[in-house]
């Protein structure tokens, strides 16, 4: 353990020992601190990477100034030669690529970069594609401008999906680095959007981790969110942590509504219940390493000598300062309109203010923004610039931190116009950096960073008149307000340190763990584990539910007919003679021969949950109750018709065997209170008398012999159609997505756990290759293994398994090397029939 003054306001590892923590975090970013480049001598080095200093100052504190081991975990980062200023594409053919690492290479760079921030524990995910930008287009072209308000191009899609391809490989390789480093019992903590995934594949095979993900970045509303073609798969990945953390309580709302909007999650005060697991939501926004920072800013020799020389370059003039990135979203064109305006409409400052604009480009910058920016600028100068005044000077840099801290010091004013941001840490600096001078700050009410500084001085950046007028206002600001308004920031900002938002989340996770760490929830299926166990299975059963499985719920039942895609998805599945598929399902015989065993007759059919059954090939339908006493029924539909008769938009359905009272085209809330009402005269009566069962399904009642059901079924088909010698299935998979179908899942988990105790041999995967997946909303908890979300989810698995769905069309575990490639590609290329 490294030598540290621990900090007794922090959570002790040894006080974590009931949760059976190991006192270790891993804490995983999207960037390790260090660039990766190529010196003027031809030796590979690193140097820091600017950004982010508020997230890496957490990880120090944890390291050097708290009792926790913290493993730090990230990406490389693109590499460069010594002259590159924007990364180039590695060549195809490694050896001679310049920019090639060898495993001694990668292994020195290691130790450099664990030197260099004077830890052991620092671990390097290794991508060294031929593109390599392509590591963060998903997350930057996709997601940052929908998370932004913004909104790209219709497009035909292409170019998006390979991008997804490239955003679950780069999750996958995370999770892979990550395994192999964890210890049971270690905290998880994973940071912002580029990593949305992670949880939900870590969840998957790591089921007892303690995870946390905190979002940096601003969360938008449900109407924005809703636009990403992948919404489900992105909030399915995030409801894998125990925690989420956010930088406002605006964002924590936005996300919980798009959980219940979306997903169907249940929603209460802090926390999301999804999928049989509870999910707490923490706000908690990112400050900066106050007394580091404000020791540097104050007691440096560089910085004082920078100060020194602003002064003297500028004069008497007052001196206005924005810093932000060159992007789209951080208000640059806002704050030159503004500004420009502001000189438009008071003369009296010309020449006796300056504004000092820091501009530096992303990765991802638009050109459009940087020519329009550049032509405000030279507009601005022009017009009212002089020989010997400059009324805007602007440095397309990244300036060194004595220089910035020196600005920040100088500033007679700091303007911060995003139109939106999840927390700008240059306004926290910016009000540490006036402790002595006092200077005001105009800050966005659309940044994040209004939650810490409430009572700044709020402007909305499309107002450049307001704006303009807030310029002058604080400008002529007397002595006694600055110093009251400076003093009431710089208390929020000693309030709400890195330090202190490093162990608020940290204790709200615990305290949460405490709570409800017991309370496993269902992951989400693992496909890439399935297709492993598919390809080796020499004998595998398939189960379906048909109605919100393989087709989404309608209003009208009768119009919940296949898709021209299932019947492909299908027909390719029945062509292996190793697949063995039935649909199991509460539709009557009719409509499962007309729409299913007249265009697939090798698919085997049980219908009315149960009652009946035709075996694959069969044109002979067995029924299970034929010698069962029927005159239930008539009692049944006489209860049935009255509350079709008082509930409008109800109607009844008669099958053989089974009755059922279908209320989905009622109002729901009265429909709801009329089922429960219906289901308690049952229950009263009818099932009093007669050995039958009511099942609750999705808005319907039905009522069928209690010795028949799914599960029966399922039993059938697993263990007594074994037959003389023929071993039983060693591939399973039963999709199911109603309370009906819990009797199949709970039939599959007896009959795995009897082969546990009769100590059958297990597959390769450790396992018995059962799958009882349950489908549909995240409000419902099941006795399933796993769950999808939409039938649509389903129809990707099943196009996965016959290989016309590529295998990073949805996350899971699979094991990519350092050029982000599947490690044994032979192995799971899908097998074509």
């Amino acid at each position: 353990m490294p030598d540290y003054e621990k900090d007794p306001e922090m959570i002790r590892p040894e006080d974590t020992k009931d949760l059976g923590c190991t006192g270790r975090i891993l804490n995983v970013m999207s960037l390790l601190p260090n660039q990766i480049f190529k010196n003027s001598e031809g030796q590979w080095d690193v140097k820091p990477v600017r950004g982010n200093s508020a997230l890496y100052s957490s990880n120090d504190y944890l390291t050097h100034n708290t009792g926790w081991e913290t493993h730090l975990i990230g990406w490389t980062g693109e590499l460069y030669n010594s002259d590159e200023l924007q990364p180039r594409s590695i060549v195809s053919n490694l050896e001679s690529d310049p920019l090639y690492l060898s495993e001694d290479d990668k292994t020195a760079l290691t130790e450099k970069m664990r030197a260099a921030n004077n830890s052991p524990n620092i671990h390097p995910v290794w991508l060294l594609r031929k593109d390599q930008l392509r590591w963060r287009k998903y997350a930057e072209n996709v997601l940052w401008p929908i998370f932004h308000y913004m909104q790209n191009q219709p497009s035909d899609g292409k170019q998006e999906t390979e991008w997804w391809y490239d955003y679950v490989k780069f999750n996958e390789a995370y999770a892979a680095r990550i395994k192999k480093i964890y210890k049971p019992g270690d905290i998880i903590w994973i940071h912002d959007y580029y990593l949305l995934l992670l949880p939900q594949i870590l969840r998957m095979s790591l089921p007892k981790a303690k995870i946390s993900l905190f979002l940096h970045a601003p969360f938008p509303s449900s109407e924005y969110f809703r636009c990403l073609s992948k919404r489900k798969h992105i909030l399915d990945g995030m409801l894998g942590a125990d925690q989420i953390g956010f930088q406002s309580f605006s964002f924590a709302r936005h996300f919980m509504s798009c959980c219940t909007r979306i997903v169907g999650a249940e929603i209460l005060a802090n926390s999301v219940i999804a999928y049989g697991a509870h999910v707490s939501v923490s706000v908690a926004p990112i400050g900066i390493d106050v007394e580091t920072i404000e020791k540097y800013a104050f007691e440096s020799k560089e910085v004082e000598e920078k100060v020194k020389a602003i002064r003297e370059i500028n004069g008497d003039k007052k001196i206005i300062v924005g810093r932000d990135r060159l992007d789209i979203v951080r208000g640059v064109v806002q704050k030159l309109e503004a500004f420009e305006t502001f000189l438009s409409m008071y003369p009296q400052w010309r020449e006796k203010v300056v504004l000092i604009q820091v501009s530096f480009p992303t990765v991802f910058h638009s050109a459009k923004m940087e020519k329009k920016v550049n032509e405000l600028i030279a507009g601005i100068n022009g017009t009212y610039g002089s020989f010997n005044w400059t009324p805007v000077q602007h440095y397309q840099m990244r300036v060194a931190k004595d220089e910035y801290l020196a600005l920040l010091r100088v500033a007679d004013l700091g303007v911060i116009t995003s139109i939106r941001d999840g927390n700008n840490t240059t306004a926290l600096e910016y009000v540490l950096c006036q402790k002595k001078k006092h200077s005001p700050l105009i800050l966005s009410e659309f940044s994040g960073t209004v939650a810490v500084f409430p009572e700044a001085i709020l402007v909305n950046p499309w107002d450049s008149v307001g704006v303009a007028n807030t310029m002058h206002k604080c400008l002529l600001m007397d002595s006694r307000e600055k110093t009251a308004l400076e003093a009431n920031l710089y208390n929020q900002i000693q309030k709400n340190t890195v330090q202190d938002w490093t162990r608020r989340l940290l204790s709200d996770l615990i305290q949460d763990l405490r709570l409800n760490h017991s309370k496993k929830g269902t992951p989400n299926l693992n496909r890439p584990l399935l297709l492993s166990n598919y390809q080796t299975a020499e004998r595998r059963l398939f189960m379906f539910d048909y109605d919100g499985t393989l087709t989404p719920i309608v209003h009208t039942p009768s119009a919940a007919i296949p898709s021209a895609k299932l019947y492909d998805t299908l027909t390719l599945l029945t062509k292996d003679p190793r697949n063995e598929i039935w649909f199991i399902s509460g539709r009557d015989q009719q409509f499962l021969d007309k729409w299913i065993g007249q265009k697939l007759p090798h698919i085997g059919l049980s219908a009315e949950h149960g009652c009946f059954m035709k075996k694959p090939g069969s044109k002979e339908w067995r029924n299970l109750a034929e010698d069962f006493d029927m005159s239930w029924q008539k009692e049944v539909e006489s209860v049935f018709q009255y509350y079709t008769d008082n509930t409008p938009g109800t109607f009844i359905e008669k099958k053989k065997v089974a009755v059922t009272w279908h209320y989905r085209k009622a109002e729901p809330d009265f429909a709801a209170f009329q089922a429960a009402n219906c289901l308690q005269k049952l229950l009263s009566g009818v099932m009093k008398k007669y050995d039958v069962e009511a099942m609750s399904g999705k808005a319907n009642i039905e009522v069928r012999p209690k010795f028949v059901n799914k599960g029966e079924i399922v039993k059938r088909l697993v263990i007594n159609a074994d037959g003389p010698g023929r071993a039983p299935p060693d591939f399973i998979l039963c999709l199911g997505d109603d309370q009906t179908d819990e009797d199949m899942f709970k039939a599959l988990n007896d009959i795995e756990a009897n082969w546990k105790l009769e100590k059958r041999p297990k597959d390769r995967l450790d396992g018995y290759g059962v799958y009882p997946v349950s489908v549909g909303p995240a409000n419902k908890e099941t006795v399933a293994k796993a769950y999808l979300s939409d039938p649509g989810q389903v129809l990707e698995t099943l196009g996965l398994l016959v290989g016309t769905v590529s295998l990073f069309e949805t996350a899971g575990t699979v094991e990519i090397n350092d050029r982000g490639h599947i490690v044994d590609e032979t192995f799971l290329e899908p097998k074509r029939f």
